[in-house]
């Protein structure tokens, strides 16, 4: 409400009441606070925000102590990132380390500290050769531990048994703490940030318990080896953190509009410890999961991505000193002739994507609508069951999605061990180490091509069913392991027709004999990049984040024709990324910035009542009694009432929400004398004139809201539709001539839309 109402409200209390105590003046618990699945008013909390900055602006004039307390008020904001930025890179960082413990556990133990993963076991060891640098003595498996043998048929039997009880332990206690203790840390959680910060409310969403039950949830999923990844919910997990620093601080526990803006900070620096890449972190937010995003919150955001980034890199979870498992350097700049693969690894990645939406959105129905969706927890085991059994025999989905995506990667230098790397060496080459020319491939290369093409259609298909299972599930990873392992296999394929071909004119110019011309690794990040794009319709923060993993300027074109490519194709078949779709799937109620309105209908024919439909529900402006209102809210179920001068005239005074007319009663009834059900309630300046002997009248001016949007009847639908998203609107009462016709909601807005678009409006389920 506006400082002139206030000071209007006042000069009435004490000029026209008399003795009547107008005790809305003073601020009274809960007011301005908003119900469960409901949609907070933006333009409200902007002007309540604005209220108490200039109340704070005049009184700091008054005394130092004033003095500091605005100043204390204007750094709470950076106070709030940094302790964002610290304890969501911390978070992160104990994530990293736990599920590369965890993971290898499946595997075997270290003898020496059981809490150390295969590497640091190996690390400590004083008998680790270079070229079995994975094998050392400390390091047991399962098969030498419990019968002492490493190799046979029966250590490989007993091995694969004890990878499959592991999977099946982790998942089973994963799913089982998600549904006894936090309902909500089930997902990636990103449809629903995007619907919060598009001013929805979901209490417990954001709470402490989730915070705690994803985090130790998410370590045990993705060391399970389902395919998901922990970068989505990594996102979920920092805006708990947001949500969290934020009720410490009245300016955002007592503003959801503010809130929403350290939220939009949080998110960013939930992908900055994701992909280790601040900047991709703040694009990110503002491109995809941000509603309202002003310039003050992007340097927020900024600032909280910076610290987080800067906490995970001193934790250094991989020992690398860098922030994520799959950085990669490469050596060897790309040619034009290189942009026509690239460009068809778009394609793949746009395909994949539709493919992959459809699928998941079709699965996730399915569930919701049958008794599919009753059993969550067998769900879960029978899916991990499946993962583990035919993930084992391929050494290429055994082991964690992040260290596949790593090795797919990577450029073959002279010191790699991988499969990947068995060329043919040529036993002349004089060439120093990091430049190694285009060799022919060897077996082991074509041995890997034929596991990579076993495990591509498998990670296909196990993610369509994986992710929305009540755990939580991250997209990122499994769509960039499609996407890498097409790219790898497309690279080495470019590779070998280029040292075999290379007297053909597209690679005449620039592949010489003895050259190193191609670069399979660069190639799995085209297509780790295509293929994330075309499932979640990011372009520039996707591409800016590919940057900052591989810290090479010159590669950002191939990645830029890629993600485009990738999002053109998906587009072609659909606009909805993947968490449009689930918002959608889910009912959410969410206004999407980038959808078009293009239909020609007027407010009155969205607007309520419609004809046949019984008369507008409204209060007069001092004619009503507490009962008779008090019968209006339980009878109906609406957020609010517009406020009228007479039935008669259905001239327009304001609007009362419902929330804050119920406690506003209750609040009189408890601390105002003779306030009883036939007291007269008024919404006016002076109290209306009433027989000698009745009750005390009741002030709720306060109350009121003397500036409700409005439209007339004959606006058009895309002007209605474009004021509810750039203004974010709850409601907009229609007028003619400032006669109340009806009103129009968000929610009318949405149905009206899915109808456009031969939807059903049914699917719009909350308020």
């Amino acid at each position: 409400m506006s400082k002139s109402v206030t000071s209007m409200v006042n000069a009435g209390a004490m000029s026209g009441s008399g003795n009547l105590m107008d005790f809305l003046d003073e601020p009274f618990p809960d007011v301005g606070t908003y119900e469960d699945f409901h949609t907070i008013d933006w333009l409200r909390e902007k002007s309540r925000d604005t209220d108490r900055h200039r109340k704070i602006t005049s009184k700091s004039k008054e005394s130092i102590w004033e003095f500091i307390k605005s100043l204390l008020d204007a750094w709470s904001g950076w106070v709030v990132m940094l302790l964002i930025g610290l304890l969501a890179g911390t978070l992160a960082g104990v994530i990293d380390l736990a599920v590369d413990w965890m993971t290898d556990l499946k595997e075997g133990v270290c003898l020496s500290a059981f809490w150390y993963s295969h590497e640091q076991c190996c690390w400590t060891s004083n008998e680790t050769t270079f070229e079995d640098r994975d094998k050392c003595p400390l390091w047991q498996k399962w098969s030498e531990l419990l019968v002492n043998q490493s190799e046979g048929a029966s250590a490989y039997i007993l091995n694969y048994l004890m990878y499959i009880l592991w999977a099946l332990l982790f998942a089973f206690l994963a799913v089982s703490l998600v549904r006894v203790f936090a309902p909500y840390a089930c997902g990636s959680g990103i449809p629903e940030i995007k619907t919060i910060l598009s001013g929805f409310i979901i209490r417990g969403y954001l709470g402490k318990w989730t915070l705690l039950i994803k985090t130790v949830t998410l370590v045990l999923v993705v060391s399970s080896g389902l395919s998901l990844g922990k970068e989505g919910p990594l996102v979920h997990v920092a805006c708990c953190c947001g949500n969290f620093f934020s009720s410490l601080f009245s300016k955002y526990s007592k503003n959801e509009g503010k809130r929403r803006e350290v939220l939009s900070a949080a998110a960013a620096a939930g992908v900055s410890v994701a992909f280790g890449a601040p900047i991709g972190g703040v694009l990110f937010s503002l491109e995809e999961v941000s509603y309202y995003f002003p310039l003050k919150t992007l340097w927020r955001s900024f600032f909280a991505a910076l610290v987080a980034a800067f906490t995970l890199r001193s934790i250094n979870p991989f020992g690398n000193s860098r922030l994520v498992l799959f950085y990669v350097e490469y050596h060897t700049p790309w040619y034009m002739a290189e942009l026509f693969p690239f460009i068809l690894l778009g394609v793949f990645g746009g395909l994949w994507g539709t493919l992959f939406i459809r699928c998941n959105i079709a699965w996730c129905r399915r569930r919701k609508t049958t008794k599919l969706g009753k059993y969550p927890v067998l769900e879960v085991i029978v899916v991990t069951a499946i993962t583990a059994i035919i993930a084992y025999p391929n050494p290429y989905t055994r082991r964690s999605t992040s260290e596949l995506i790593s090795e797919l990667f990577n450029d073959c230098g002279a010191l790699e061990s991988s499969q990947l790397c068995d060329y043919v060496n040529d036993p002349n080459m004089t060439r120093p180490v990091d430049d190694i020319p285009d060799r022919p491939a060897g077996f082991g290369v074509y041995t890997a091509m034929w596991q990579l093409a076993l495990a591509l259609i498998f990670k296909i298909v196990i993610t369509i069913f994986t992710f929305g299972m009540k755990i939580p599930s991250g997209l990122f990873i499994p769509s960039m392991a499609v996407g890498a392992m097409a790219g790898r296999m497309v690279g080495i394929g470019v590779e070998q027709l280029a040292y075999h071909h290379h007297d053909w004119i597209i690679f005449r110019n620039w592949c010489r004999p003895g050259a190193d011309c191609v670069t399979p690794g660069l190639y799995a990040m085209v297509g780790a990049a295509a293929c994330l794009g075309g499932v979640t319709r990011m372009t520039v923060s996707l591409v800016v984040i590919m940057f900052e993993l591989t810290g090479g300027l010159e590669y950002i074109v191939p990645l830029m024709a890629a993600a485009v490519t990738s999002k053109w194709v998906a587009d072609a078949f659909g606009k909805e990324g993947i968490y449009e779709a689930h918002i959608h799937l889910n009912g959410y109620p969410f206004l999407d910035v980038k959808d078009e309105f293009t239909h020609r209908t007027l407010a009155t024919d969205v607007m309520r009542p419609r004809r046949g439909e019984p008369p507008l529900s409204v209060l007069t402006q001092d004619s009503m009694t507490v009962e008779d209102v008090e019968t209006l809210i339980k009878e109906t179920d609406y957020n609010g009432f517009p406020v009228v001068v007479s039935r008669d005239s259905e001239r327009l005074i304001g609007f009362a929400q419902r929330r804050e007319l119920i406690l506003a009663i209750k609040n009189a009834r408890q601390r105002q004398e003779g306030i009883v059900s036939n007291s007269i309630m008024y919404f006016t300046e002076e109290p209306p004139e009433l027989p000698a002997n009745s009750p005390h009248p009741l002030k709720l001016r306060r109350v009121l809201n003397l500036s409700p949007f409005t439209v007339t009847d004959h606006t058009p639908m895309e002007t209605v539709v474009d004021i509810f998203r750039k203004l974010g609107l709850r409601q907009c009462l229609v007028t003619r001539s400032g006669r109340l016709l009806g009103i129009i909601t968000k929610k009318d807005v949405l149905r009206h839309m899915a109808q456009m678009a031969n939807q059903d409006p049914e699917s719009i389920m909350f308020n």
